[in-house]
């Protein structure tokens, strides 16, 4: 989803990473990193050379494949591991079980709800896949994930930049009860909704969004609560578009949106976010497909459930049309891979040492 561009040198020469993000609109400004001067040649040693020795002893350590402390090693993270089951689902399973006993003590009646379901003649099918996802049920759903985190912790342990009654996001003064208990979930949705869509984002943002919160939760060891899940949210979301998104909206934006808030604070709200998650954001797609479903289930069990439509020949059509387009993703994306040689490697290392 997002364009990254890694130029990766041996520890000789340094390492450089950069972002090139292209500019589109108003609110949307390029961005590129600075490269890094490469050290000059040595006269006896010819430009091919030395890039060919380059490439032999090239030995990358990139952010995301070191070492993970062994206290992190023993359980699985959710949000790095495919095999861990996430928070928001156990939390939310918690409370179904207590729910479930309650009912049997005062006998209360289950609710059913009327499906359509598929036949030998008809079939039934949403529009929701892993890679486009269905929006405004995906971001109840992560809204609803939000809300499970605030109703089912253990603490209130947080920290001062997340926290609103010290960082103010209007310049009303809230009421006390405000910062004491959980909102509702129709209020939570209706403020990730609105940053979603000042924002232009689409609904595989949410759940990235969501890996996100779920992973400086479980880094930084702290509670999603009343006075932090709104500041949190906003840097999950800063992240998750900076990341993923060609076109990204700049920190000063997001002051438009919250007029109580500085570039400043925007700036190190975003930075601490990056230091607690100790710049892991790497998303694998693994990961990413076990939060969808995982969301999907949710939904469906908190009757937020997806539109169905009547599969017809022009639906039919239609998703042969967009398996074809991945197809030719996918194989334009293994080609580009495979002409990347040697060849090139040694090119674009002696144009690199002719700049410099």
């Amino acid at each position: 989803m997002g364009n990254t561009l890694n130029c990766c040198v041996c520890p000789k020469w340094g390492w450089h990473r950069r972002c090139v993000w292209p500019c589109e609109s108003e609110i949307c400004e390029a961005a590129t990193g600075n490269t890094v001067p490469v050290a000059p040649v040595p006269a006896a040693v010819e430009p091919t050379e030395f890039a060919f020795e380059a490439v032999e002893s090239l030995h990358v350590h990139h952010i995301h494949d070191r070492e993970m402390p062994e206290d992190r090693a023993l359980e699985p993270n959710p949000s790095d591991d495919p095999r861990a089951s996430t928070i928001f689902l156990r939390q939310y399973q918690t409370d179904v079980q207590e729910k479930r006993k309650s009912s049997r003590t005062n006998h209360v009646p289950t609710k059913h709800f009327t499906k359509k379901h598929s036949s030998c003649s008809t079939i039934y099918l949403d529009d929701s896949t892993v890679s486009q996802p269905y929006f405004t049920t995906t971001v109840k759903s992560v809204a609803l994930a939000i809300y499970y985190h605030m109703k089912k912790r253990d603490a209130d342990k947080s920290l001062d930049i997340f926290d609103e009654q010290l960082h103010p996001l209007t310049r009303e003064k809230m009421p006390k009860e405000y910062f004491e208990y959980v909102p509702e979930h129709k209020f939570i949705y209706r403020f990730v909704h609105v940053l979603f869509k000042a924002t232009n984002l689409t609904a595989e943002f949410a759940i990235v969004t969501l890996i996100y919160i779920e992973r400086l939760l479980s880094y930084a060891e702290i509670d999603l609560c009343p006075t932090n899940w709104k500041r949190i949210v906003i840097g999950a979301i800063l992240l998750s578009s900076k990341v993923w998104k060609d076109v990204t909206t700049r920190n000063r934006e997001y002051c438009k949106l919250f007029v109580n808030t500085s570039i400043e604070d925007i700036n190190e709200l975003e930075r601490q976010f990056l230091q607690l998650i100790e710049y892991n954001i790497k998303v694998s797609g693994s990961v990413y497909a076990k939060y969808y479903f995982d969301l999907r289930s949710f939904a469906k069990d908190n009757s937020l459930h997806l539109p169905v439509y009547l599969l017809n020949k022009e639906r039919v059509q239609n998703l042969e049309a967009v398996s074809r387009m991945e197809d030719t993703k996918i194989f334009y994306s293994a080609t580009m891979r495979r002409s990347f040689s040697a060849d090139n490697f040694i090119t674009l290392q002696c144009s690199k040492t002719i700049i410099s």
